[in-house]
């Protein structure tokens, strides 16, 4: 597999600690240290630090909770009142032509993070698995992280 350079992703990597939830970590830091949008009442969102599309975002409640169910009522409406605000604003800023929206629950299910629940934001454009992934296992993520949450964090600033 070839690989491509992505400088910024090692202040992430060296922020990291292995015994440290992310989801949990986050809040406390600084909204642009953690590329964190928005803070709601019970969720907040963030871009992911490991995109698999430009625009990649994140909604996970202050709450480290496993999965859905165990969500409050207060919880789980605002995650998806977020959801669709998220849309909007990346529609907007964007203009993908799709998106990938879903959680990971658990391990076996491809979550990194399986005891703090999030839900995955990925704007998707009309080629983006054109032939990089496929013939030289390459994923080309267009725009930089700082210029991605530059974009990005004046669309959060209000739900209004």
């Amino acid at each position: 597999m070839r690989k491509l350079w992505a400088p910024w992703r090692a202040e992430f990597i060296l922020h990291v600690k292995k015994d440290e939830c992310i989801f949990c970590a986050a809040p406390n830091r600084t909204d642009e240290e953690a590329y964190i949008l928005y803070r709601g009442e019970h969720n907040f969102i963030i871009l992911n630090i490991f995109p698999y599309n430009s625009g990649h975002l994140m909604i996970a409640p202050y709450s480290h909770k496993p999965s859905p169910e165990y969500l409050t009522s207060e919880e789980y409406n605002e995650m998806f009142e977020l959801l669709q605000w998220s849309l909007r604003n990346l529609r907007s800023a964007l203009r993908p032509d799709g998106f990938n929206i879903g959680f990971n629950v658990g391990r076996v299910a491809g979550a990194g993070y399986e005891g703090h629940l999030h839900m995955h934001v990925v704007p998707r454009w009309n080629g983006d698995t054109n032939f990089m992934p496929v013939l030289a296992e390459t994923k080309v993520i267009s725009v930089g992280m700082e210029k991605t949450y530059q974009l990005l964090k004046p669309l959060f600033t209000s739900k209004d």
